[in-house]
């Protein structure tokens, strides 16, 4: 039985979990190949290297925004006020992604949408996704979805997530840590606070998991096989790393 585990130790987001899947043995080309498939893959480069963070090697994800896209707006987010869950789907589901990844995908976007209609008082159709909407996000999640889909795993599972402490600027002003759309989705998952100054899950991170993680537990009750580090922008007082293994577990007979 082939395990994929998230060690949540310094929290989790987007790029943080294509880094570490990359880093465990998603092919960076095949990625980026997949992510062509969506149609506004001329709105974004996506950039894949090593980096360290206090002395640990992973792999780092940055999400590109080209400058000439949308021409008629030119401030850094022009794209966060124009896609809702609609639009959203119908980028997915008009590309060539196979029929598991646009499954996925569309359920990671869900969460986020079921949440922050929540914390917004609005229908889940009249969002409109600010940071998720974003197509470094949209990169995010699909990137996910593919990566997840590539690794062919039986079971997932994740430690408990540490969301971090403070506050945060965002599209509405200064809100508390874990953020109002983040706490809604980790609903019914054990979460850690205060383990990092700063956001340590985002939204995206946290919707990841929420659709994909079988069981949440700390304990390891499986060979490890491979280990991959998917590297943060932040620098915290501990490593800013996602941390996941790639194992095996002898299935007992009943």
């Amino acid at each position: 039985m082939k395990i994929l585990y998230f060690d949540c130790f310094a929290g989790i987001s987007g790029d943080m979990t294509l880094g570490a899947l990359v880093d465990v043995g998603v092919d960076p080309k095949y990625l980026k190949d997949e992510l062509n498939k969506l149609s506004i893959s001329d709105e974004f480069e996506i950039n894949i290297y090593k980096a360290q963070k206090m002395g640990i090697t992973g792999t780092k994800v940055d999400v590109i925004l080209k400058e000439h896209s949308h021409s008629d707006h030119h401030h850094e987010d022009h794209y966060h006020h124009h896609r809702n869950l609609i639009d959203i789907q119908e980028i997915i589901e008009k590309s060539d992604l196979g029929p598991k990844v646009k499954d996925l995908s569309n359920k990671i976007f869900m969460e986020v949408a079921i949440a922050e209609a929540k914390v917004h008082n609005k229908d889940i159709n009249e969002v409109h996704f600010h940071e998720v909407g974003a197509v470094d996000s949209i990169v995010d999640i699909v990137g996910a979805a593919i990566c997840i889909d590539k690794l062919g795993v039986d079971e997932i599972i994740s430690s408990t997530v540490e969301v971090g402490s403070g506050f945060v600027k965002c599209a509405h002003g200064v809100i508390p840590i874990p953020a109002p759309a983040t706490v809604e989705i980790l609903q019914d998952v054990p979460i850690h606070l205060g383990g990092v100054d700063g956001e340590a899950a985002t939204p995206t991170g946290a919707a990841i998991l929420k659709a994909n993680v079988d069981v949440f537990k700390d304990d390891i009750d499986f060979s490890i096989n491979k280990i991959g580090y998917g590297v943060g922008t932040k620098d915290f007082d501990i490593p800013n790393l996602l941390r996941v293994y790639l194992g095996k577990k002898k299935l007992t007979n009943m």
